[in-house]
């Protein structure tokens, strides 16, 4: 096995170098679009030394434990960082710079809304979580509810909200390798594919935690360099920055003020209440709670995280400006500069405002981050798409808790290669969308089907078996439904012709969250079942150890 787990990441390894420097006729063709030849040895420097890492986390991977939650032996630090580094997806540093440098202040609030949910999850959530689960927040929900229906709902959420982010990644991705190698986009998202595919399969979670914390570190790292150079140059004056975007903007004064990306009152708290609780049902955040030994360390997790997210977030402004003034003056950064179109597509703008503060060897190094963060951002969501399916599903649902660790995950490889292949096949789909949407899609149907549920399963004395199942799926089928019918998917991926969907709201997570929760309570108090009493009764039980941490799993000593 050791054998062929080494030949596997070779081999991924020489893919990727044969792939851009292969035969004559391939790379004359790399060569005529610019290639960055920097950024591809970063590159590679990189993906050489996080398969290393894998290596590294395969040799120390040996239970279902370890491959879930790293033996639950992660400090609150190291979580901290982690978490950071899972939500600083490609879609927050490449996405919302995009929306920023396209609407000005109106990408802030975008993006700074997921940051508003970090509190509800520091005091509602990560205590009860490390105190009640094991290794999914299914675990959560069904310590007093039925395991078998609310495990299949919990589930098919998650899986859901897994491949809506997954799609985003596969999008970023897609485009910065297409920028810097000059390779076909399809060939650049299979590409990423194997990696995460090799990463998961072959170093469970404390390879993924290790990716996450050294990518979140060059992240805040290279966005600081990129945000101060910007200021040096404007004298660390936001009254000349922004002044000066004004003048060069299409949009002028407007993108200094709220109106261009979200234009009703309705719109706007929709699309927050979706970054909002959406953040508190991202299973792949939810899950990195079990990595730490006690709830403390949990809480310290997301105060380590919510400072490192903020401070990212407030780069990310700047970043966006500083790609106003500096990038679309810049015929170098210009597909077509009478339409101002850049190099690259419309999620470039960070990656070429690297290049005009850092030059080639920035340009590599800012690159190179960008991919590290996909790659570790796809890793959280396959493992926790793949630990979905093979200890929600196949351990608890199909095999009814009777299934031995070694099977557990044996399935849950078995699940990462399926979820792999799926994500390049919707990435070549859905080339062409914008990756700080794509994201918020996902946080739409976590805030709609998984948060409810997860918030009353632990709050609520009255939930039942049956309210929880109906309204989950409530909430799930109308997030999924009202994004198909609303005008982004429906006449932007779809090609239907403009003002034809069937609603004009483009955040409809008011909705489709209100719809879940009420379902959920009135499903709850309608149902008189003998479920329905054993359901409330194991309550008290169950807030005694989400308040004490009593019979709370603990971490594992290698």
């Amino acid at each position: 096995m050791r054998n062929i787990t080494l030949f596997g990441l070779i081999s991924a390894l020489l893919l990727s170098v044969s792939t851009v420097f292969g035969a004559g006729g391939d790379l004359g063709q790399v060569q005529k679009q610019g290639v960055n030849l920097s950024a591809i040895l970063m590159f590679l420097v990189f993906v050489g030394g996080t398969l290393g890492i894998t290596y590294w986390a395969a040799k120390r991977t040996k239970t279902a434990k370890d491959f879930y939650t790293a033996g639950g032996g992660i400090t609150g630090f190291q979580n901290g960082l982690a978490i950071a580094g899972d939500f600083m997806s490609a879609a927050s540093f490449l996405g919302f710079s995009a929306m920023v440098y396209n609407k000005g202040y109106d990408g802030l609030i975008f993006s700074i809304s997921g940051l508003v949910g970090w509190p509800i999850v520091m005091f509602l959530m990560a205590e009860q979580l490390r105190n009640l689960g094991k290794y999914t927040f299914a675990d959560v929900v069904t310590y007093r509810l039925e395991p078998t229906p609310i495990r299949s709902m919990a589930a098919c959420g998650s899986l859901v909200t897994v491949l809506l982010y997954l799609i985003a990644q596969m999008v970023g991705a897609g485009q910065l390798i297409q920028l810097l190698f000059g390779l076909e986009y399809w060939i650049a998202v299979v590409l990423v594919g194997v990696l995460m595919i090799l990463y998961v399969t072959f170093g469970g979670m404390l390879a993924t935690t290790w990716v996450q914390i050294t990518k979140a570190v060059l992240l805040l790292s290279g966005a600081t360099f990129m945000a101060f150079m910007v200021m040096y140059k404007y004298g660390f004056s936001f009254e000349a920055l922004f002044t000066q975007a004004t003048v060069v903007h299409k949009d002028k004064l407007a993108i200094l003020a709220p109106g261009g990306l979200v234009s009703d009152p309705l719109s706007t708290i929709s699309m927050g209440l979706g970054w909002m609780f959406g953040t508190a049902g991202l299973p792949h955040i939810l899950m990195r709670f079990f990595t730490v030994s006690d709830a403390k360390e949990a809480r310290k997790s997301v105060l380590y995280a919510t400072g490192f997210i903020g401070y990212f977030y407030l780069l990310i402004f700047v970043i966006g400006f500083g790609a106003i003034v500096m990038v679309s003056t810049n015929p170098e950064y210009l597909a077509d500069a009478a339409k101002g179109t850049l190099k690259g597509g419309g999620n470039m703008p960070a990656v070429h405002l690297a290049h005009a503060v850092g030059g080639d060897i920035f340009l590599g190094f800012i690159s190179a981050v960008a991919f590290a963060t996909i790659l570790a951002v796809v890793s959280g969501l396959t493992l926790a798409g793949a630990t979905s399916v093979s200890h929600d599903l196949y351990a608890n649902v199909f095999r009814r808790g009777r299934a031995n660790e070694a099977d557990e995950m044996k399935v849950s490889k078995y699940a990462t290669f399926a979820l792999g292949i799926l994500a390049i096949i919707l990435g070549i789909q859905f080339e062409k969308q914008n990756v700080g949407f794509m994201v918020f899609l996902a946080f739409n149907v976590a805030a709609s089907a998984n948060f409810p549920v997860l918030l009353l399963s632990v709050y609520w004395s009255k939930l039942t078996t049956r309210g929880a199942f109906i309204g989950g799926f409530v909430g799930l089928i109308s997030a999924v439904a009202l994004m198909i019918i609303g005008p982004t998917i429906w006449e932007e991926t779809l090609g239907f012709p403009k003002g034809s969907a069937l609603i004009q709201y483009k955040y409809p997570t008011i909705f489709s969250m209100t719809l879940g929760f009420v379902a959920i309570w009135f499903f709850s108090i309608t149902d008189k079942s003998a479920r329905a009493q054993v359901d409330k009764d194991a309550f008290e039980a169950q807030n005694i150890r989400c308040q004490t941490g009593i019979g709370a799993e603990g971490a594992v000593s290698h």
